[in-house]
């Protein structure tokens, strides 16, 4: 999932704090909500069959507000559109802001004129969004958020929930992989992302406390923050030339992994394995083929959806929703490689990819 701003913090750490030791600069151990309330794992998120039967009966309509399209975009889509057609709620809007705060308010407009019941999003900017979407939740819409809480918005008034990833989760399951790529021994660089993002922040924030924690013996040669992820082979292609003795690189997320993959096979590297976060087209056909790539950690951007629209349900019935909710992840290699894509985005991988993966 690519990153988002929001006012979350994990335990207070903030992106600055990435520049310190990993061992002094966190002592978090779970992905917090924006007021500290502890995390609701999805599984418990359900509908009574009594539930789901007064859902059916009263005909809602909703509507999903999206930050961009992607692929992870579209499964958390299908994952919505799937639970709310079992639920008999229609879906009559489905809207792509492109990253841009007033496109969204444009597209908050529209939506409200078709009066849903449950609107579904992940809010671009919170201050701009509070003012976008306020009048929806004055209209009646029950608002269910994704990841991003809008400044001033107040749980159980302004919005139903918060759903999002189990950061802190993606975080371990990335060292761990490090770890046993380098045989809990060895030396790595880690790209961080250089900018107040919730979801990266806290996702390569989790992954020093936890190699700090529980892999002491990985030695971390170099720390680089990013900002672009078009700068990523830049930015790799210095630390291999700054330290050739590294033996693995962190990147935050698969587009500056491929960059990253791209400097080591400039540098005729093959030795130099990749681990990073979020499934990608490129980077699982360079991890089919085992070649850099030996570790991703992807979310489950479907069963999200799903329990977005299990959220917003309960919430149009009157129940009690919990504030913050996070979704698990996988940690995925070669070995797993097919199946994982499978379950977070509920198709079949590329076709290159199968076909490597046969090979």
């Amino acid at each position: 999932m690519l990153a988002k701003r929001s006012h979350f913090l994990l335990a207070g750490l903030t992106a600055a704090m990435l520049l310190g030791n990993g061992a002094q600069a966190a002592e978090a151990t779970t992905t917090l909500g924006p007021n500290g309330e502890q995390p609701t794992p999805y599984t418990q998120v359900t509908l009574t069959t009594v539930q789901q039967d007064k859902v059916k009966a009263q005909n809602y309509t909703a509507a999903i507000l999206m930050h961009t399209t992607s692929d992870w975009s579209s499964a958390l889509i299908k994952g919505a559109k799937d639970k709310f057609q079992d639920l008999n709620v229609k879906v009559v809007a489905v809207t792509d802001a492109e990253f841009n705060a007033n496109k969204q308010k444009t597209d908050v407009e529209t939506v409200m004129a078709m009066a849903p019941d449950i609107i579904l999003t992940l809010v671009v900017d919170p201050v701009s969004g509070a003012a976008a979407f306020r009048p929806a939740v004055q209209q009646g819409s029950k608002l269910v958020l994704i990841s991003n809480l809008p400044t001033g918005f107040e749980y159980g008034k302004d919005y139903a929930g918060i759903v999002t990833d189990d950061l802190f989760e993606m975080g371990g399951l990335a060292a761990d992989m490090l770890a046993r790529t380098v045989g809990e021994q060895g030396k790595i660089g880690f790209i961080y992302h250089e900018a107040n993002y919730y979801v990266t922040n806290q996702r390569d924030q989790a992954v020093l406390t936890n190699l700090a924690k529980h892999h002491p013996g990985v030695q971390i040669l170099a720390k680089q923050g990013i900002a672009n992820a078009n700068d990523g082979e830049v930015v790799a292609s210095a630390l291999i030339t700054q330290h050739p003795d590294i033996q693995a690189i962190y990147a935050p997320w698969d587009s500056i992994a491929e960059g990253v993959v791209a400097a080591t096979r400039a540098a005729g590297r093959s030795d130099i394995k990749v681990i990073t976060m979020d499934l990608g087209a490129a980077n699982a056909l360079d991890m089919a083929k085992g070649r850099n790539v030996a570790g991703i950690v992807t979310d489950l951007p479907y069963d999200l959806g799903q329990t977005l629209a299990t959220m917003g349900a309960l919430a149009k019935l009157g129940e009690q929703t919990p504030p913050f909710v996070t979704v698990s992840a996988d940690a995925v290699t070669r070995d797993n490689l097919a199946e994982a894509w499978q379950q977070a985005l509920r198709r079949d991988p590329p076709a290159a990819v199968t076909k490597a993966l046969s090979q």
